[in-house]
């Protein structure tokens, strides 16, 4: 059987403070949402640490459905990557 001391348990009493501290240490996330609006057309931009992550056109005509522009992927080249960003997508069924 291990018995804690009272030196012992008086260090782990004062260390206790410590941890809230440590864990709080890394920073969260900046996320700005922004929304953009004329008579025409609803603009709605998503953006977590400034890189953009959602950007969705909300038309104001009746007969126009909304879209979502694919923004690019940070990470790769913009020149040499031809995959979907900047591409216009409907959405054709929601639940």
């Amino acid at each position: 059987m291990v018995r804690a001391t009272t030196a012992t348990l008086l260090l782990l009493a004062s260390l206790a403070p410590l941890a809230p501290s440590v864990a709080s240490a890394t920073p969260e996330p900046v996320v700005q949402r922004s929304v953009q609006e004329d008579e025409h057309v609803r603009i709605e931009e998503l953006r977590v640490r400034g890189v953009n992550q959602r950007l969705v056109v909300r038309p104001k005509a009746a007969s126009a459905p909304e879209y979502e522009i694919l923004p690019a992927d940070p990470g790769r080249d913009a020149a040499q990557d031809r995959r979907s960003g900047g591409q216009r997508v409907w959405r054709l069924l929601s639940f």
